[in-house]
C-alpha cells in the first residue's frame, strides 16, 4: 500500500515557509531552555562528584553547579535556561554536554538546538515517494516493512506490516502516522509485550527529529493533538528525552498467531533522507517466519 501526496487536513497545498528567522530562533531557544533544565534536574550532586549538601528545594543540580562544572558564568547559563537571545559557541555547548553527562544522541540534540546549523529549510507540505521504492516495500513478502516521511507519516507499507502491526488506512487522513499509531491505537498497544518501553523510545527519537522542524505547523498540530489525546504522551513529552534510530529486537503478541519475534533496522533513502525504510525481519524464535508465511498465503 502506498499513500503519497496527500495534504494534511485544514491546510492548503503547496510550498510554505516552515518558520521565519524570528519564529525559528524563539522556538529553538525555548526548546534549548527546556532541554537544559530537564537534563540538569535529572542529575544529583553525587553523580558529578559534588557534595550533596543536605535537602534541596528543587530537584537535581543547581544552575550555578552546572555553570561551575562547565566553566561558564552562572548568569550566562541562567540566560540559556530562560530562553534569552544568546548564542553559545560549539566549545561552550561541548562543555555543557560534559557537565550534564549527555549521551551521544543528547549531545547531537544539544548542538542542533544551540547552534541551529542543521534546521531544515522550507519544505512542500506534500511528500511523494518514488514508485520503485513503493513496489520494493510491497514485494518484501513476509517481512513487515513501511516507509515514513519527515513527520513520521506512513507513506507506504506492505501486507505483512498491516497484518502484524497496524493498517494505517484505518486512521483518519492526516493521522496515518507512526507516532499517532503508537499512542492512539489500542489494538497496536495490545500487541506489544512492553508498550511503555517501546513508546518512550519512539517518542525520544521523534523528539530529536522534531528539533529540525521547530515552528512547523504540521508538527505542532500533531504534537498538540497527542498531548490532548494521550496522558502518557503528555507526561513523557515534558521529560525532553532524545535518542537515535537504530537496530533492535521486538516481541509481539498477535491475537491469532501468538508470539512473534523480529529484529528491525531503519534505513534512510538516498534521494529523500527524511524518508525512512523500517524493515522487520522474522526471527526463528517462536517459529515466526512460518506463522507469517501461512497467514499471508
Amino acid at each position: 500500500m502506498v499513500v503519497s501526496g496527500s495534504a494534511y487536513p485544514g491546510t492548503r497545498e503547496g510550498v510554505i515557509l516552515v518558520a521565519t528567522a524570528p519564529l525559528d530562533g524563539a522556538s529553538r531557544r525555548s526548546e534549548l531552555a527546556d532541554f537544559l533544565r530537564k537534563r540538569r534536574e535529572a542529575l544529583q550532586p553525587d553523580d558529578v562528584g559534588l557534595p550533596n549538601g543536605g535537602r534541596r528545594r528543587t530537584p537535581g543540580l543547581r544552575r550555578e553547579e552546572v555553570a561551575q562544572l562547565a566553566g561558564v558564568g552562572t548568569t550566562w547559563y541562567t540566560w540559556l535556561e530562560q530562553g534569552r537571545d544568546v548564542r553559545a559557541s560549539q566549545s561552550v555547548l561541548e562543555s555543557l554536554a560534559g557537565a550534564l553527562q549527555l549521551t551521544a544522541a543528547e549531545y547531537s540534540h544539544l548542538m542542533l538546538l544551540g547552534r541551529g546549523d542543521e534546521v531544515t529549510p522550507a519544505q512542500p507540505r506534500k511528500e511523494t515517494l518514488d514508485p520503485t521504492v513503493a513496489r520494493l516495500v510491497e514485494n518484501l513478502g513476509p517481512s513487515p516493512a513501511c516507509i515514513t516521511g519527515r513527520r513520521w507519516d506512513y507513506l507506504a507499507w506492505n501486507l505483512a506490516f498491516s497484518t502484524v502491526f497496524c493498517d494505517p488506512m484505518k486512521y483518519p487522513e492526516g493521522r496515518r502516522n507512526q507516532l499517532w499509531s503508537m499512542f492512539m491505537d489500542p489494538v497496536r498497544r495490545s500487541r506489544s509485550t512492553d508498550w511503555e518501553a517501546g513508546a518512550r523510545a519512539q517518542l525520544a527519537r521523534f523528539r530529536a527529529d522534531n528539533a529540525r522542524h521547530l515552528g512547523d505547523p504540521d508538527f505542532d498540530e500533531l504534537i498538540e493533538d497527542l498531548r490532548e489525546g494521550s496522558e502518557e504522551f503528555r507526561c513523557w513529552w515534558k521529560r525532553h528525552e532524545v535518542a537515535r534510530s537504530g537496530t533492535g529486537r521486538k516481541e509481539l503478541k498477535h491475537p491469532t498467531l501468538g508470539k512473534l519475534w523480529f529484529e528491525h533496522a531503519v534505513f534512510k533513502l538516498e534521494e529523500s533522507p527524511e524518508q525512512r525504510l523500517i524493515l522487520y525481519s522474522p526471527l526463528p524464535r517462536a517459529n515466526t517466519a512460518a506463522k507469517l508465511a501461512k497467514l499471508l498465503t
